[in-house]
């Protein structure tokens, strides 16, 4: 196993990289082999420079790696839980032993800021010390039954073989979000990274074993052909749960193909985040809660605020001071400290491009931008700000994925929640104000989570998910958990 914190400084992404053997990235019942679809290439977006050839899994690399799966399940579920929690406290010290590493190569393959990638190791390694507490936490119930002459006993066993599909935006904290709560509950793995971002996965693959965890207990299929690999996996009946992460139109397909078996589905899927600032916000804060949830990697997240509803009162106060900090922005490579990378894709960036431009021919106006590498054959697009929206105005109804924020005046809070309401989705929003004028606003959107008086919604003790068409079941805290279990309990003759 390679010690990533052992490599020398002069060219560390290149010898991180190359420890990845990413050619033979399949992993299936611990052994890395080579893709049967043969290879693909992964990109840096801040360049468009090939860093590395990734093997090209299939449908049959994925039926081999739920035999793996299912193979190793029942060892692993009967590891009592403090061994279980142990291994992953470890994995843990592993991703906080090789941090640096870990988020160059984020950054090699996401595009996103160094700043952000270092973020998101330690994020991503909370969720191991998380669910290693929780894989200890007693749960069940006892009980007698209301007529007695019985008892009941309740108890929670593994659900099974679990498919882990994941995407691009955030490729250590999405797959670790999904894994450390399946392996705490006693269930075994298949993992689907996304195409774009795959080397991260291989890494923390590569950690976990290093850790000590067991042959064919995380198993992992890169491929371009998702919907095969995953088609594979919900055919299968050997799978039990599809935890997936990404846009609510594929979500909807996978739950679909889900039903056919009736299998255990969690979903958290898009989401259009209101940032709602009222006349009684302290706008300093606001200012630097916007930054955040609007350009934390980019606005390339689905908690990303995406549309902002800025009371007439302090409207001009807000946009100026929120305009000056997007213009301090830096743009540029990771290595060059920057603030903000590019997007993921030339498909990302011509979506954004698309967006702003029919927006501006409608009457907005790009009010405030940050400036982009004027040489650069990477996906920049520069954060700006734009005013003299409507609010009916199409924009605010897409998923913008990009660093672009929309504003909206409003005087009328009434008016405000039904509009601000009027959407399929329901994942995050945020409200800055007088905290019990912001706590009622809160209460009344439609929303998963809100993040009152602060730009960030995120952290591994709380259940993350949305409502209505942005998700089904929560990651996170002990929800998280929960999602890998299935119920069970016992009648007892007491008489």
């Amino acid at each position: 196993m390679t010690d990533l914190s052992t490599r020398s400084e002069g060219d560390s992404l290149s010898r991180t990289i190359a420890s990845l053997a990413a050619e033979h990235g399949v992993l299936v019942g611990g052994q890395w082999r080579t893709g049967s679809a043969g290879a693909f290439d992964v990109e840096d977006p801040a360049t468009g420079r090939v860093i590395a050839s990734v093997a090209d899994g299939d449908a049959t690399d994925a039926v081999a790696a739920v035999d793996a799966a299912a193979g190793s399940l029942r060892a692993w579920a009967a590891v009592p839980p403090r061994g279980r929690s142990e291994l992953l406290s470890r994995v843990r010290e592993l991703m906080l032993r090789d941090a640096d590493r870990l988020a160059e190569l984020i950054a090699a393959e996401n595009g996103k800021s160094l700043t952000d990638a270092r973020g998101e190791v330690g994020y991503a390694a909370e969720f191991f010390r998380w669910y290693a507490e929780e894989a200890v936490r007693p749960h069940g119930d006892y009980g007698s039954s209301p007529a007695g002459g019985t008892r009941t006993l309740v108890t929670h066993k593994p659900v099974g073989v679990a498919a882990l599909v994941t995407p691009w935006n955030f490729p250590a904290a999405m797959a670790t979000r999904k894994i450390a709560p399946a392996l705490a509950a006693g269930c075994t793995v298949v993992l689907k990274p996304a195409g774009e971002t795959p080397l991260t996965a291989l890494a923390i693959a590569r950690l976990m074993a290093e850790a000590g965890i067991p042959d064919g207990v995380v198993n992992v299929v890169p491929g371009t052909d998702a919907a095969a690999i995953v088609t594979a996996w919900l055919a299968d009946p050997r799978v039990r749960k599809i935890s997936f992460t990404g846009s609510t139109g594929v979500g909807r397909i996978l739950l679909g193909q889900a039903a056919d078996r009736v299998v255990n589905t969690s979903m958290e899927l898009g989401g259009n985040a209101p940032f709602v600032v009222s006349a009684g916000a302290d706008i300093a804060a606001a200012v630097e809660g916007a930054m955040l949830a609007k350009f934390r990697n980019g606005g390339q997240a689905c908690t990303a605020a995406n549309r902002f509803y800025v009371h007439a009162d302090v409207a001009e106060e807000f946009i100026g001071r929120f305009g000056a900090a997007v213009e301090a922005l830096l743009v540029g490579p990771a290595e060059e400290g920057s603030d903000i990378g590019p997007l993921i894709s030339a498909k990302a960036l011509a979506g954004v491009t698309r967006l702003v431009d029919a927006a501006v021919e409608r009457g907005a106006t790009i009010a405030h931008r940050a400036a982009v590498p004027e040489s650069s054959s990477g996906h920049f697009y520069p954060p700006l700000l734009l005013t003299g929206l409507s609010a009916d105005d199409p924009l605010l109804g897409e998923e913008i994925f990009g660093p672009v924020a929309p504003i909206v005046v409003w005087n009328d809070l009434d008016e405000l929640l039904a509009t601000v309401n009027d959407t399929e989705y329901g994942l995050a929003a945020y409200v800055f104000g007088e905290l019990a004028e912001a706590l009622r606003i809160g209460e009344a959107l439609e929303a998963g989570m809100v993040g009152v008086n602060r730009g960030l919604v995120s952290d591994p003790s709380a259940p993350f998910g949305g409502v209505k068409q942005s998700g089904i079941g929560r990651e996170g805290a002990r929800a998280g958990l929960e999602e890998y279990l299935e119920t069970q309990y016992l009648s007892v003759d007491w008489s």
